[in-house]
């Protein structure tokens, strides 16, 4: 087949700008191959290369007491004792989703899940961050219906339970959704596997799906903004069989227990380019690859074509030779593909062969460690303008704006979709709170939650960043869970625009002052870039994932309020409401500045909920929507009602942080309230639990009304009102 000529169309069309050709041409020495053109446009695009974040991302804080390995490898690793490792990471899928709802999403699911058990752990939990448009453009109903069916159709089938996540709509989402995908598994902490190749001469070993046509130029796909082409980049969206990553897993941790792997990658973005040379590179050796051998399901597939596939269910592995016979029998039985497709050398070589041809011959380390690394001009992002007056408005009104909004109404059509309670695991399911899983045969349980609001990170990135973290920590602490360590999945816009790489810079730091404040280090992560549309980029929207350890099953908060029982406000409330959620949703307003993060205050409160959780019945962080929306949420969930004392807006919709709402007995009251005394800790009665309406202030409205909008409002903004008992059926 004759390959195109290299022409400076052809390099803009693979992402590379006239300045890192010339620097192309430098390190090679002559005119690339077509194949080595997309070896570097692969390789050296935003999604494989960080090239535009990595310097900041240095900053950020990695290392901890627990923290077996940081970022760098397929997923983070924290110690949980007794010999048991936490292996976790967020990755996003946001442009394939865009373009292909169901297999965009499904497959992000996919690479997640593979991204864990290469690693050497059993996926034990998921979840998701999921951004849309506004309900009411023509895209975001088919978007969300799409990436649902995606998710849960993929994790349900791999059979990985669903514990938590979160869904808001915006409108800067309307050309670019969101779809970040967390898993998290369990492995002993003394049989971590890891990427880097060892050994000279050694079989790269190819296992699991054939390779097809789909997916190619995936990578450099997500590393661009979208236009009015989009439609036209449909073919590089991969396509998803959970039912073989699940023999793929059985395979790959029956192959690890035989002790035949030296070290293992999954072939996720660029497929087979970047396992092979992120291998290489880590080991500092050269691979040699020979293509024939590759299985494929498409005939006459070329070298370009199988380099950059970014076909699914699959890894690539260096294999201790006397092994090999074990090896391949073990795939057989699984029904995988085995295939030695190279070796290792030991020259910083990257050597591509197909039929009698030497398809591509580059310096292996130039395509990954060496690859281009940018520091973009930035400018800080300007103070955020005076918030304008707050109209006087019926809190109950304020209320049924909230939760009659798809952003905070009931999430059950989204997570009844997915199987939360598969493997028997599961504490706690969505709906309220982080979700909890068992450590299957042990006592101890691990929490899971993800964090943003992406207003407060346009309005004040660092603050917005610091927010996150301090969230996801409350999150965690609120169920009874020491927070252990943090992954985080950064979704932004154009870093070639210096206010975008601004708001980036500032998150960074928000973020990184946070996990250091509060011994919570990120171990891995994702960076997403050019979230744009036609220029109009997304909220900077630093998702942050994180995990916490419960020791034993006694120390788990997971309880609903009881009739008769007192709610307490653990913080200080001032009543913060710019960008607040009340702002938005009742008037359409985002003003005002992102709520201060004390996070000196976010550690003491924390401490002091672990150090008296047997006095607490619930509790849930403050966070969107303030005390009204929590205690509503709490209430709602028990089916009891509930009376807040305060009546006024900024005390009750108020986002101030470092705050938990609490349900406990009377006795119990009074013992929290002299143990806050004793540690400096502000705490305050704000009114008590029981009955079947909610008061707040002289204003009263049954609950049964309200939890009849709270419950119906998503799918109605989405899709109209549903038929009665097909609220999760779109």
């Amino acid at each position: 087949m004759q390959e195109p000529a290299i022409t400076p169309d052809l390099v803009a069309a693979h992402g590379l700008k006239p300045d890192e050709y010339a620097r192309i041409l430098q390190i090679v020495g002559r005119e690339p191959t077509f194949t080595e053109l997309g070896i570097f446009s692969a390789m050296w695009n935003e999604h494989c290369s960080y090239k535009s974040s990595k310097r900041w991302l240095r900053t950020l804080h990695t290392t901890g007491d627990r923290v077996i390995c940081g970022p760098g490898e397929n997923a983070g690793v924290v110690d949980i004792g007794d010999g048991w490792a936490l292996v976790f990471k967020m990755e996003s899928h946001n442009h394939p989703s865009y373009i292909e709802p169901h297999q965009g999403a499904a497959t992000g699911v996919g690479g997640i899940l593979r991204d864990v058990f290469t690693m050497g752990a059993r996926p034990v939990a998921a979840m998701n961050a999921l951004s849309f448009g506004v309900p009411g453009h023509p895209k975001t109903a088919h978007l969300v219906k799409g990436v649902v069916e995606g998710i849960g159709g993929y994790g349900n089938a791999f059979g990985v339970p669903t514990v938590g996540g979160e869904v808001r709509f915006h409108p800067s989402y309307n050309g670019n959704c969101l779809v970040n995908a967390f898993a998290a598994g369990i492995a002993r902490a003394d049989a971590i596997f890891y990427s880097a190749a060892s050994g000279v001469g050694m079989p790269v070993v190819y296992l699991g799906a054939k390779t097809g046509r789909d997916g190619v130029g995936g990578a450099t796909m997500a590393s661009a903004e979208f236009d009015d082409t989009i439609e036209e980049k449909r073919p590089t969206v991969q396509v998803g069989d959970p039912f073989t990553e699940k023999r793929l897993l059985e395979a790959c941790l029956e192959l690890m227990a035989s002790g035949a792997v030296i070290s293992i990658q999954d072939m996720g973005a660029a497929g087979l380019t970047c396992s092979a040379v992120e291998m290489g590179d880590k080991g500092g050796l050269g691979i040699r690859l020979h293509l024939d051998a590759v299985p494929q399901r498409e005939a006459a597939m070329t070298a370009y074509e199988m380099m950059l596939s970014e076909s699914q269910e699959r890894m690539l592995m260096v294999l201790r030779p006397a092994m090999e016979d074990q090896a391949r029998a073990i795939f057989a039985k699984w029904d995988l593909d085995f295939a030695i497709v190279g070796e290792t050398i030991p020259e910083d070589r990257f050597l591509i062969l197909h039929g009698n041809q030497v398809k591509a011959d580059l310096p292996l380390s130039q395509l990954s460690s060496q690859a281009p690394e940018y520091d973009r001009p930035w400018v800080p992002t300007p103070p955020a303008t005076p918030m304008a007056p707050v109209p006087d408005a019926d809190p109950l009104d304020a209320l049924r704006a909230l939760i009659g909004s798809p952003s905070y109404a009931h999430k059950g059509w989204v997570w009844e979709q997915y199987d939360s309670q598969v493997g028997a695991d599961t504490v706690r399911t969505p709906g309220l709170g982080a979700g909890v899983v068992r450590v299957h045969g042990t006592d101890k349980l691990l929490a899971f939650t993800s964090d943003v609001t992406p207003r407060y990170v346009r309005a004040n990135p660092e603050r917005g960043g610091a927010q996150a973290v301090a969230e996801a920590y409350r999150n965690l602490i609120a169920c009874g869970a020491t927070p252990i360590a943090a992954t985080d999945n950064l979704n932004f816009g154009n870093p070639e625009r210096p206010e975008v790489m601004g708001q980036f810079v500032g998150a960074i730091t928000g973020i990184g002052a946070a996990c250091r404040a509060l011994d919570f280090p990120i171990v891995s992560g994702n960076v997403s870039l050019y979230n744009e549309t036609d220029g109009r980029g997304i909220l900077p929207t630093p998702t942050i994932g994180g995990v916490g350890l419960i020791a034993r099953m006694g120390d788990l908060i997971a309880a609903l309020p009881a009739p008769g029982m007192v709610a307490l406000v653990l913080g200080d409330t001032t009543g913060h409401l710019g960008q607040s959620a009340l702002l938005a949703e009742m008037w359409g307003r985002e003003d005002g500045d992102a709520p201060p993060v004390d996070l000196d205050a976010e550690r003491r409160h924390g401490a002091f909920v672990l150090a008296h959780r047997a006095q607490i019945h619930a509790c849930a962080d403050l966070s969107d929507g303030g005390l009204a929306l929590a205690a509503f949420e709490m209430a709602e969930a028990a089916g009891i009602g509930v009376t807040l004392t305060p009546g006024d807006l900024p005390t009750l919709y108020g986002e101030d942080q470092a705050r938990y709402l609490i349900a406990c007995t009377p006795a119990q009251a009074d013992a929290l309230a002299s143990a806050a005394t004793a540690a400096g800790v502000p705490l305050a009665r704000v009114g008590h639990f029981g009955g079947d309406a909610l008061r707040m202030g002289a204003a009263a409205a049954p609950l049964a009304d309200l939890a009849a909008l709270y419950r119906t409002a998503f799918a109605a903004a989405l899709f109209g009102a549903p038929l009665a008992g097909e609220a999760h059926v779109a």
